[in-house]
């Protein structure tokens, strides 16, 4: 998964689009100018390959891609968790209608998946996660995420639980530097994997930390056959797809080149790698890259794909559904 140059294809864009290893694009706030040119986008990437996933990373609070031009500015995911620990029903109401209201507005634009939930646990120390997590406790983070999953899926969309095992313990910003944890196994288990656990099947895609677990394995989870392979399929018994983290981000480049990090990422258990924010350097790794996957991953992302069809925009303005759930995100946070 790789993304485009700017807010048009070039031929460049095409051609890498058009490449037997891509499998996705992901966007960013630089690809957005308004609803009509981000659906223009995204029915150009259709255009060169309809099978092509297409994603963002829009949480909500500070992790937002567009939040202009009707999108609705969404909450961090630490307000909903706050909200619970006032009243409980209504923060699940409200966490589903964020579900909803994201994930619909989103595919009225053409976009199929966003990377969320964030399942980290807030302990208040890390420097990349804070906010963006629902809460400190993981019963709370499971039930909250839960309904997230649920408004997200009442829209015909795949959920992806992040970061696997957990990252918000290590302090760290993978963005930048190599996190760690220090912490014995079965403390990650019982506490910051807990919600990959309990979600169970509900879970439809995991992407996993660019963090050492110093305990476990010498290998940051993305790469490692032990969290991904031992503990997430096989002791988790988690049967959907695994998306990398970002192999540009400095955490990744104990994998070596962009290459050899790529190729460690798919033989550890990934499903498919996501390069940003450099595409001809991804490029060279469409190129170089040696590896088939086999079908049960490739059923895998196909199962991400959405389902059903999604409302155009001014459809989506008037249906009940959606009405609803602005009216109680604008009561709430208002």
């Amino acid at each position: 998964m790789l993304d485009v140059v700017g807010k048009q294809l070039s031929a460049d864009d095409v051609r890498r689009l058009a490449h037997p290893m891509t499998g996705g694009v992901i966007l960013f706030a630089r690809h957005f100018e308004s609803r009509a040119q981000l659906h223009a986008l995204t029915d150009a990437i259709r255009a060169v390959r309809d099978d092509l996933l297409i994603a963002v990373d829009h949480e909500g609070g500070r992790v937002q891609r567009f939040r202009t031009d009707g999108f609705t500015v969404l909450p961090a995911m630490g307000k909903l968790g706050a909200l619970w620990d006032k009243d409980v029903l209504h923060a699940t109401k409200v966490t589903t209608a964020v579900g909803y209201v994201l994930a619909s507005e989103l595919r009225a634009c053409g976009i199929d998946m966003s990377f969320t939930p964030v399942l980290d646990l807030n302990y208040g120390q890390s420097q990349v996660i804070g906010d963006r997590a629902f809460h400190g406790d993981p019963r709370v983070v499971t039930l909250l995420a839960k309904s997230l999953n649920h408004g997200l899926a009442l829209a015909g969309m795949a959920n992806c639980g992040k970061h696997f095992p957990g990252h918000g313990y290590a302090e760290a910003d993978s963005h930048v530097a190599m996190p760690t944890d220090d912490r014995p196994l079965e403390a990650i288990l019982a506490d910051d994997a807990a919600p990959y656990d309990w979600l169970g099947m509900s879970l439809a895609s995991v992407l996993p930390a660019h963090v050492i677990y110093t305990q476990v394995d010498a290998k940051p989870a993305g790469f490692s056959r032990v969290w991904l392979q031992d503990i997430l399929r096989g002791r988790l018994r988690f049967q959907g797809a695994i998306f990398s983290d970002d192999l540009s981000m400095e955490a990744a480049r104990q994998g070596g080149t962009l290459t050899e990090a790529a190729t460690a990422a798919l033989q550890a258990g990934c499903d498919m790698v996501l390069i940003c924010n450099q595409p001809e350097e991804a490029e060279k790794v469409l190129d170089a890259l040696r590896f088939k996957p086999s079908k049960e991953s490739r059923q895998r992302l196909k199962a991400m794909r959405p389902r059903g069809k999604e409302l155009k925009w001014s459809k989506l303005m008037a249906e009940p559904q959606y009405q609803q759930a602005k009216t109680l995100l604008r009561n709430t946070f208002t």
